[in-house]
């Protein structure tokens, strides 16, 4: 069972379906983006994305960017974001899930990376740069642990990876709906429905759409033909600009999206 996969199942039923929010462990200091993602569930976001400040963020765009490096030069450590996500969890009832770049895991241990992030009532990963054909390791310890495991997919896939990628998936799939890195963008790709067709064809039940939705409208939009919207640029601009109440307000007019 995945409560992740569960989350998104029952906001389609209940609503047009979810809203999973990014924001960075560390960013502008621990305890704030702890309050930061508190404050994400309390204003309609059904799931956390945690992310971890690496120093080589090949995903991210500049607003991330700066962000995670400010956390990584004020002495974010790995272990902070596991004791993020614990504080997290005894405050918010809803999973955390950490976005993180597979090289961190490798240099903690896979195991017991696993063992602490699942201890801490953490969901999941979700990893950018690791494919299912490569993460044996990965694969291994989510199963013992229970912990979900989301890939991405994006338009340039071919029809056996995509194959792959759901199989390998727990929780959702990850669909990139833009090639390039994250950022805020006028509009949603048209290339987000396609590839969404194509996981669907692909045997997906659970398909999540990221990379340049930044307002109400845009997480109705992609709502219409996906099952959850994924924000992060416009959340963490608005931690940079406005503290966590412009992040609790932004979630909100966010979440306003999800109504049918």
């Amino acid at each position: 069972m995945s409560r992740v996969a569960d989350t998104i199942a029952q906001r389609n039923r209940e609503a047009g379906g979810a809203l999973i929010g990014y924001l960075p462990a560390g960013f502008p200091d621990l305890q704030t983006s702890i309050d930061a993602a508190v404050a994400l569930a309390e204003n309609g976001v059904d799931i956390i994305e945690l992310g971890l400040p690496y120093s080589d963020p090949v995903m991210d765009g500049t607003v991330i960017q700066a962000a995670t490096q400010q956390a990584l030069a004020n002495g974010f450590r790995l272990r902070d974001g596991i004791t993020a996500v614990r504080e997290i969890t005894k405050r918010a009832d809803v999973p955390v899930l950490v976005m993180t770049y597979w090289n961190p895991v490798l240099q903690y241990g896979v195991d017991r990376f696993a063992d602490d992030l699942a201890a801490a009532g953490g969901a999941g990963l979700i990893t950018p740069d690791l494919i299912p054909d490569e993460g044996a390791a990965w694969l291994a310890a989510s199963e013992r642990t229970g912990l979900d495991r989301v890939f991405l997919a994006a338009p340039t896939s071919t029809d056996e990876r995509l194959r792959r990628t759901v199989e390998a998936s727990r929780g959702f799939v990850y669909a990139v709906s833009t090639m390039g890195i994250t950022g805020a963008r006028s509009d949603v790709d048209a290339a987000a429905r396609t590839l969404i067709g194509r996981l669907r064809d692909a045997g997906s039940t659970s398909a999540c759409v990221g990379v340049g939705i930044s307002t109400g409208a845009q997480v109705r939009e992609v709502l219409e033909y996906a099952d959850g919207a994924i924000v992060g640029s416009a959340l963490v601009k608005a931690l940079a600009d406005g503290g966590v109440e412009a992040v609790a307000r932004t979630a909100a007019e966010l979440a306003g999206g999800t109504a049918r």
